[in-house]
């Protein structure tokens, strides 16, 4: 193949590469890229080694073995070798997956998020591409997911708990198949995890089977359910500003005032306790749990004394006000 470089597809995700980096990350600052060994963690490596220079961060790779598939070894040996073949520091971390009713996928996906917590960076890299959100988004949806789930995955967040420290996805907006494309131009080498054939995972079986039905009736949906994923980024974004709003009148000194939220409608009152729970890092309930949360908080009597377990934490209505505590200390207060 002649070489093209300033046409070339490679050259041009390069530059697209480029210009998310130029939106978020400072000269000087530390970025770290969650290194799988498949195509499009590999790809990203590439394209910020390349442009690590030029753009002036500090780019190290963070390499998580789950120890679940036979081959982890093999993984982690090649993505070894590759980052000391481009002198790009790597941290190795072993985690252990304990499956629970939600499944391995789950379990893996939280072992591993609580590894990226720990990065000592200002940017964590991640690989996921366009592709990936449209999965996401039908994840979500048929979980009955609320505009939150919908609004898949943001190109660029902060990591909860963790001050300082910001995800970046500069792939989102590229197809699997541009990437691997760029990938093979580049003459890049990387590792098939098997486990993304086995259709008994559910995003698999997306992928798989639901997916290629869908291109051959709607061509294009991937980059449509993208685009739907980020409409619903906007909404989510909004009902958050109003939330925040909301927070100014009707919470005091971390507490909810149950009157100032029984004066705001259904729907406004469950969007302020959904900011506030995940503001806490609590997981949220179900819809028909929280919505019987805000009506018992709204319509109990003034001296009511309410509590509802949400797991992490305990969630008081005691003398008109609502507050969260951790659920030890909530257990030790009722002895």
């Amino acid at each position: 193949m002649a070489s093209t470089r300033n046409s070339s597809p490679s050259a041009d995700l390069l530059t697209r590469v480029a210009d998310c980096l130029g939106q978020y990350v400072r000269r000087g600052e530390r970025l770290t890229v969650a290194l799988s060994g498949g195509a499009d963690s590999v790809f990203l490596l590439y394209a910020l080694h390349k442009l690590s220079v030029s753009h002036g961060f500090q780019l190290s790779a963070l390499h998580v073995n789950h120890g679940i598939s036979p081959n982890a070894a093999h993984w982690q040996s090649f993505c070894e070798r590759l980052c000391a073949a481009w002198n790009i520091r790597l941290d190795v971390s072993r985690v252990v997956v304990a499956p629970r009713k939600d499944g391995l996928e789950a379990a893996a996906r939280r072992a591993r998020y609580g590894v990226f917590a720990d990065v000592n960076a200002e940017w964590l890299a991640l690989a996921h591409q366009r592709d990936d959100q449209a999965e996401t988004l039908m994840l979500n949806l048929l979980r009955g997911t609320g505009l939150g789930g919908a609004a898949a995955m943001p190109r660029e967040r902060a990591v909860p708990g963790r001050h300082g420290l910001r995800i970046l996805r500069p792939l989102l907006e590229v197809s699997r198949k541009e990437i691997e494309a760029c990938a093979h131009q580049e003459g890049l080498t990387w590792i098939e995890d098997e486990s993304n054939a086995d259709t008994h995972f559910s995003r698999n079986f997306i992928r798989h089977r639901v997916l290629p039905l869908l291109r051959d009736r709607f061509p294009g949906c991937d980059a449509v359910l993208a685009r739907a994923a980020a409409h619903f980024a906007d909404c989510q974004n909004l009902l958050q500003e109003l939330a925040r709003d909301d927070s100014k009148k009707a919470v005091r000194e971390g507490r909810i005032v149950a009157a100032q939220l029984k004066k705001m409608n259904d729907a406004r009152a469950r969007n302020l306790m959904r900011y506030v729970l995940l503001r806490e890092s609590v997981t949220l309930p179900d819809t028909v749990r929280l919505y019987e949360i805000v009506r018992q908080v709204c319509h109990a009597a003034p001296d009511s004394h309410l509590s509802f377990d949400l797991g992490e934490k305990v969630l008081h209505r005691y003398r008109g006000e609502v507050w969260l505590v951790p659920h030890f200390d909530a257990v030790m207060e009722k002895e």
